[in-house]
């Protein structure tokens, strides 16, 4: 039997959950796309609901396509959704990431897409960043939120080895000197006003990106500075 109507009791979770309050409460999370349910198979992580169109070749409930759309977060609609359990871990190294103030979920999905391509081995959610298992996140992770651990610490303490906090201004450059040999934290600040003083105070070391001018996005500049800790060159 295909499900016709968007508001049906196995859909109605689906809108649920694109709010924050309705996954902090039931500890889980919507992927959607073929692409992420795909990404979510290949690390093993099972969907626990999962919800197609006839004609997206996958098994699961069916769904008429304009049903399936109006739950979808996606302005063009989708063939697949499916509803994953959400999965925390410890902050982990030698390379992790800390992310204090990152607001915007397409730079939390970016960072921990390029957190994973460099290999980092956890990416942290700190205060003030959005939800890593956000809809915008999700997809802007690009299924890499199945494979890199997530954790959450709410301060400098409870990061794995040395911590190296990324600001503007008159800091060394990235690759002023070696990275520490105990393995780092990259602390990554908000779009707009970057880390806060206290922060940077805690910090073991403070490090900059040498650029011509304005400034670079969150996303960017943690894709940077990962890119500078792990080449070997």
């Amino acid at each position: 039997m295909t499900i016709q109507n968007s508001q049906h009791p196995n859909l109605s979770q689906i809108t649920l959950l694109r709010t924050r309050r309705g996954r902090d409460r039931s500890g889980r999370f919507v992927a959607e796309g073929e692409d992420l349910i795909a990404a979510a198979e290949a690390a093993g992580w099972p969907a626990l609901e999962m919800f197609v169109t006839e004609d997206s070749g996958l098994d699961g409930t069916q769904v008429s396509s304009d049903a399936l759309a109006d739950v979808s977060a996606l302005g063009s609609g989708t063939r697949a959704l499916a509803i994953y359990e959400q999965r925390w871990s410890e902050p982990a190294g030698p390379l992790a990431v800390w992310l204090h103030g990152v607001g915007d979920p397409g730079n939390v999905g970016t960072i921990i897409r390029s957190a994973h391509a460099f290999g980092a081995a956890s990416v942290v959610v700190g205060p003030g960043t959005a939800d890593p298992f956000g809809p915008k996140a999700v997809r802007a992770s690009m299924g890499a939120i199945f494979s890199l651990p997530v954790a959450r610490a709410a301060g400098l303490g409870d990061l794995p080895g040395t911590t190296v906090a990324l600001a503007a201004g008159d800091h060394p450059p990235l690759d002023s000197s070696p990275w520490p040999a105990d393995g780092a934290t990259l602390i990554i600040g908000s779009e707009r006003d970057g880390l806060p003083a206290e922060v940077i105070d805690a910090a073991d070391e403070v490090r900059s990106i040498v650029i011509a001018r304005d400034s670079l996005n969150a996303a960017m500049a943690a894709t940077i500075a990962l890119y500078s800790c792990t080449r070997t060159d």
